[in-house]
């Protein structure tokens, strides 16, 4: 490259040098910024690294200036992203299911881009996420993608819907036959993304793994069951869903120590209806989607919660119990 040429990108490259090699604890001096230029294949006196550094700091990089020891050093102070921030989106990109290992080393190689070389060591974490399995469905990265694109562009979408089978395949539901919803939002629970979307067979709002979903098309048919959407509230869908199973849902009720206020707050959110009974218990009810799992959350928090109401739901958590119990049994056969 042309001399001539190579100076006309030396703005580009000395704010990549600052970018890539210093930072709030990291500095270069100019001699070892010249030395960094020169290895670029430009060169540069003292007098215009001045002026090229004040360019720089005009164009809004915020480079500081402080002596150490008979020299001077720069540093660039300030960046987009925090080092808490890119380690906050580091350990989110390792701990989520569903982006795949390979995809993880990709995003992760990016982050470190946007830190100096002194830093993305740091980024180097290895997140330890008890019993989570990564995702081996590469095609759920673009797939989120195909779906913001049908959702922005008011479209319908067909896909075939997939499930595991005992020898480890995914094979689809329905015989292979295609569904076609009108999507509606994208939605995070379970450590999974879910597309939430409008069945016009059925008429009815209904929920889809995305990484269950496969060879997603957008339709030129337009999105229906606006008028479903607009009165139908996600954030509540999602706190009464457990496992994300579907079910009728009902107003449930129980009766919890108070020790137990916590984890409902947290499952249904501030809004959840309680009175305290006495000094050591509390009445509580809920909308809850009825499904295996919700019977399976309560018998996980043992006897510190118990349905109370309605009898139906409180008949279905007797059975469960007594499913459970001949399942277990002590003198039952090994199966």
């Amino acid at each position: 490259m042309p001399k001539s040429a190579n100076q006309k990108a030396k703005l580009l490259v000395l704010k990549g040098i600052f970018e890539r090699y210093t930072d709030e604890d990291s500095g270069l001096t100019l001699q070892q910024i010249a030395q960094r230029l020169q290895e670029n294949g430009i060169s540069a006196d003292r007098k215009t690294l001045y002026s090229d550094i004040e360019e720089l700091r005009q164009f809004g990089m915020d480079i500081v200036t402080e002596p150490s020891g008979h020299a001077t050093t720069y540093r660039l102070v300030s960046r987009d992203f925090e080092l808490a921030e890119l380690k906050l989106l580091v350990d989110a990109v390792q701990s989520s299911r569903f982006i795949t290992d390979r995809k993880s080393r990709e995003l992760i190689g990016k982050l470190e881009s946007l830190a100096s070389e002194h830093q993305a060591g740091q980024l180097q974490r290895q997140v330890i996420i008890s019993g989570r399995v990564k995702t081996m469905n590469e095609s759920i990265y673009y797939n989120i993608d195909k779906l913001h694109a049908a959702i922005s562009g008011d479209r319908q979408i067909s896909f075939q819907y997939v499930q595991w089978t005992v020898s480890k395949e995914m094979a689809p539901r329905k015989g292979g036959q295609k569904y076609t919803v009108s999507p509606w939002a994208l939605v995070w629970g379970d450590d999974n993304y879910y597309l939430v979307a409008y069945e016009s067979a059925s008429d009815q709002i209904r929920h889809y793994r995305v990484d269950k979903m496969q060879r997603i098309e957008l339709t030129d048919a337009r999105r229906q069951g606006q008028e479903r959407f607009q009165a139908f509230d996600v954030a509540k869908y999602t706190r009464r869903l457990f496992g994300m199973f579907g079910g009728e849902t009902v107003r449930v009720s129980f009766e919890a120590r108070n020790s137990m206020a916590g984890i409902l707050i947290d499952r249904f959110g501030k809004d959840i209806w309680m009175v305290p009974i006495d000094g050591e218990r509390f009445s509580a009810s809920a909308d809850v989607t009825i499904s295996p799992s919700f019977f399976g959350w309560i018998m996980g928090l043992g006897d510190g919660i118990r349905i109370t109401a309605p009898e139906s739901v409180v008949s279905q958590m007797r059975d469960e119990i007594r499913r459970m119990n001949a399942l277990y049994r002590a003198d039952q056969s090994d199966v």
